[in-house]
C-alpha cells in the first residue's frame, strides 16, 4: 500500500484525568470530542486497497467487510484516517452503542463474519486525519487537521455507515455531553490540543471516563494461572430479594492483586469455601461464552456472604463493562441488599442525537 508516511504507524494515545479541563489549560487551546466505546482503528485506503489497523498493527480488516466497502464508498482515494469501528442497535430514538454486539464480530469463521455483518453492521467515526493523497499531516496542528477532514468528508450524509465526530471548544459544552452522552452507550470525552502535531503511540491527548462505584457479592474465586494463590474474586448482584425468590447472577470479576496479597486471599476466604461431605472445594464452573473456548472457567464456590465496593465504567446490560477495580471490603452490608437495581446507571439517551449533531 502506497502511503506518504511509514507503516505500520501506531495511534495516538490519552492520558486519563479525573475532569474535563478548561479550554485554555494548555497553549493554544483545547477541543473536546466524545470518546467512543468501540474498536479503535487506523483506516488506510489506497485505491480499492483498505485495511483496518488497530493498536499493535493487528489487522480487523477481515471481520468488517461492511466497512471496508463503507471506506470505499466514502473516503477519499488514497488516506489515512483515525476512527473508531462501533455498532449500535435500538429503535430510532432509542439507539445506543452496543459493546457486546461489537465484540462478537471478532470470530474465526468467515460464514459468521459474512452473517453478522448483516445482522449487525458495523459503522465507521472518523476523528483525525493522518495522511491525504501525497500528503503526510502528522506534522500539522490538529487544528488544521481536524478542517482538512471536515472538507473531507464534508459530503456524508445522516444515513451514511462513516461519520465525522462531534467536535466542540467550550468546555461546558463538553461537560454536558459527558453527562448525556453516557447514556447512548458513549465513554467520556476527550480533550485534543489544538495546535500539537499528532503523536503516534503517546498519551498526548486526555481522556475523562465515567466512574461509579458498586457493592457486589463475592461467590467464588479463580486460582491464579501461577496455581499460587487468588487470581479473581467473581462477583454478583441478586435480580430481586433472595426470600421474594431473587437469584444471585455474575456480574464480571476483580484481578490484577499483587502474589503477596493472592495468598492473603486463600487464607482469608477459607472459612467460606463451599465443602463436600470429605471437605473438599466443590466443584464450580461459571458459564462458557465464545472467548472461553477450551479455558478453564472453574472456580473455587464461596458461601455469597462477603460484600465488596468495587469502581466500574458502565453496566451494559447485565455485566459490567470493563475490568472493575477493588476499592474495600464492607462488612456493614448484608450480601442480599446487593442487587441490580441498587446500581447507578446512565439516563438512556438516543445515539442518534450524538451521530447527527
Amino acid at each position: 500500500m502506497r502511503q506518504p508516511l511509514d507503516l505500520p504507524v501506531q495511534p495516538m494515545l490519552a492520558k486519563a484525568v479525573d475532569t474535563v479541563p478548561a479550554a485554555d489549560s494548555v497553549r493554544g487551546g483545547l477541543a473536546y470530542e466524545p470518546k467512543w466505546d468501540g474498536f479503535r482503528c487506523l483506516v488506510l485506503r489506497d485505491g480499492d486497497e483498505v485495511e483496518l489497523a488497530s493498536r499493535g498493527s493487528k489487522p480487523l480488516t477481515r471481520y468488517f467487510p461492511e466497512v471496508v466497502d463503507a471506506v470505499r464508498r466514502l473516503l477519499p482515494q488514497r488516506c489515512v484516517v483515525d476512527a473508531e469501528v462501533v455498532v449500535r442497535s435500538g429503535e430510532p430514538g432509542a439507539e445506543r452503542l452496543q459493546w457486546e454486539q461489537l465484540s462478537q464480530r471478532i470470530h474465526p469463521a468467515q460464514s459468521r463474519i459474512t452473517r453478522l455483518s448483516r445482522e449487525t453492521p458495523a459503522e465507521l467515526v472518523c476523528f483525525d486525519l493522518l495522511a491525504l493523497g501525497d500528503e503526510a499531516l502528522l506534522d500539522r496542528p490538529f487544528r488544521e487537521r481536524r478542517a482538512r477532514l471536515e472538507e473531507a468528508l464534508a459530503h456524508l450524509g445522516a444515513a451514511d455507515p462513516v461519520h465525522l465526530t462531534r467536535i466542540t471548544t467550550d468546555a461546558d459544552v463538553a461537560r454536558d455531553w459527558f453527562e448525556r452522552f453516557e447514556g447512548a452507550g458513549l465513554d467520556g470525552v476527550v480533550a485534543k490540543p489544538l495546535e500539537q502535531p499528532y503523536a503516534p503511540n503517546k498519551r498526548t491527548m486526555l481522556k475523562i471516563k465515567h466512574h461509579r462505584t458498586a457493592d457486589a457479592v463475592v461467590y467464588g474465586y479463580r486460582v491464579h494461572k501461577s496455581g499460587q494463590g487468588v487470581g479473581s474474586l467473581l462477583l454478583g448482584l441478586y435480580d430481586d430479594a433472595p426470600d421474594e425468590g431473587g437469584s444471585l447472577f455474575g456480574v464480571g470479576g476483580i484481578a490484577a492483586f499483587t502474589a503477596k496479597r493472592r495468598l492473603e486471599l486463600v487464607d482469608e476466604l477459607a472459612p467460606l469455601v463451599v465443602r463436600d461431605d470429605e471437605g473438599r472445594p466443590e466443584a464450580a464452573e461459571t458459564d462458557r461464552s465464545r472467548f472461553s473456548g477450551s479455558k478453564d472457567v472453574s472456580y473455587v464456590p464461596l458461601r455469597p456472604e462477603r460484600v465488596v465496593e468495587v469502581a466500574f465504567d458502565q453496566l451494559e446490560g447485565r455485566r459490567f463493562r470493563h475490568a472493575v477495580t477493588f476499592l474495600r471490603w464492607r462488612p456493614d452490608r448484608d450480601a442480599p441488599s446487593c442487587r441490580i437495581e441498587q446500581v447507578d446507571r446512565a439516563p438512556a439517551y438516543d445515539l442518534g442525537e450524538v451521530l447527527g449533531g
